[in-house]
This record gives C-alpha cells, structure tokens and sequence, in this order.
C-alpha cells in the first residue's frame, strides 16, 4: 500500500509527449504570430497570396505549423481560403468594412457602460498609463507606434468592462479591422492627435463612473473611425485617377 507521502511516477515517455505537444503548440503561435505582423504591418498586402513553401523556408519551419497559423488567421478574419487557389490576406470592401463598424459600435457602446460601472483603480491608472504614452506617440504623429498602443488601449477598456464573452466577440471584430486602422492613420496625421483626444474623454467618464457618457463617446469613436476610411478610401481613389 502506498503512503500518503509517496509521490506518482510520471513515465519518462509521457513526459517527453508533453514536452513535444508544448513545443509544437508554441512553434505554431510564434510563426502565426509573425505572419500577423507582417499582415498587420502592410508588408503583406490585401490580397496578397502566401505561399506555404516560402514561409516554411524562410522561417525554418515545417509546412504543419504554418498550416496552423493558416487556419488560426483565417478564424480570426485575416486571410482568406480559396479553393484550388490557395490562401490570401483578406481584402475588406467598403460595405463589409460599414457592417463591421456597425457591430464595433455596439459592442464599443456597452464596453463603455460596462467598463464606467466596473473598472478597478487598478484597471484605470493602467488606462491612463496607456493614454499617456499614447499622447506622447501622437505629438509625433507616428502611425506605426501609434497603432499598437491604440489596440493596447481598447483591448484594456473590453478588460474593464468585465465580460468574458463580450471580450472574446470584440477582439474578433478589432481583428478584422486590424487591415483598415493603418490605411486610416497613414492617410491623415491628424486623425491621430483626434484618436487621443476622443481616448481622453472616454477615460474621464469612465473615471467619473459616467456610464451614459462611456458608452456614447466610445460609439461616437467607433462611427467617427468608419467615416474616415470613407474619406481614407476616396482620396486614395483621387490620387490613383490624378
């Protein structure tokens, strides 16, 4: 009979599958991860095919793990499959773009409300944290630092509101629109300095615990981004025709 003391055993075969299954599962987050940032970042193009054999070679990886990220990015809005033509990065019309922003603006109206009533002192110094390197990015008006920190920022508001699946359902969202927010920013410097004074209102009600306000400004916000790839999207179609 074994004592209470005694500790289990763990076959050295079983061990090692653990070991095999994390490295796996890590090696295909960071190659899903890369090829992310390079979507995000523009260096791959809307539309843009990715060949499997390229980023095999290129980041030292079997096709398995690049097949996972395929699929993850995929599921998450980014890329596109078509059928015996391959995986594309995901062109977003201007209609689709509209009905996006549309679900982003409720989802971004009860983040608002939510995050007002529930945020912790912890979760607001951590927002005003962000806000503050985010004035200082925007007094340079540098889009590439710019982006991330704003992400950063909403992604800490659907923190603060507190609910799980209203998290998960945005994240999905701001996903999709990852294409979209850099041809914004990179069209008008200005639209940054106006990000960071429309962040700044939302965190005085959200301090005020002003759920009404939250939840109208951050609405407000979401439209307000909507109408500028509007006008992203028609000056792109001026400089091509000029």
């Amino acid at each position: 009979m074994k004592s209470g003391n005694q500790t289990a055993v763990v076959p050295a075969d079983a061990t090692e599958g653990a070991l095999r299954v994390l490295r796996e599962q890590s090696l295909n987050t960071l190659v899903r991860q890369e090829i992310e940032r390079r979507i995000v970042s523009g260096t791959l193009a809307a539309g843009a095919k990715l060949n499997e054999m390229d980023f095999t070679i290129e980041l030292g990886v079997s096709r398995g793990p690049v097949r996972e990220a395929f699929r993850a990015l995929e599921q998450a809005g980014l890329v596109r499959t078509e059928k015996n033509r391959g995986v594309f990065v995901r062109e977003i019309s201007l209609d689709e773009a509209d009905q996006i922003y549309e679900v982003r603006a409720a989802l971004e109206a009860m983040i608002g409300r939510l995050a007002a009533q529930r945020r912790t002192p912890a979760q607001l110094a951590g927002l005003r944290a962000l806000l503050k390197r985010m004035r200082a990015v925007s007094r340079e008006r540098e889009a590439d630092a710019y982006l991330p920190l704003n992400l950063e920022f909403h992604d800490a508001l659907a923190e603060a509101a507190g609910n799980a699946a209203q998290a998960a359902n945005y994240r999905r969202v701001v996903n999709e629109l990852k294409l979209l927010r850099r041809e914004m920013l990179r069209h008008d410097a200005e639209n940054i300095t106006r990000s960071t004074r429309e962040h700044e209102a939302v965190i005085e009600a959200i301090a005020a615990a002003d759920a009404d306000t939250a939840a109208r400004l951050l609405q407000a916000h979401a439209l307000g981004s909507r109408d500028r790839l509007h006008r992203a999207r028609e000056a792109r179609a001026v400089n091509r025709a000029a």
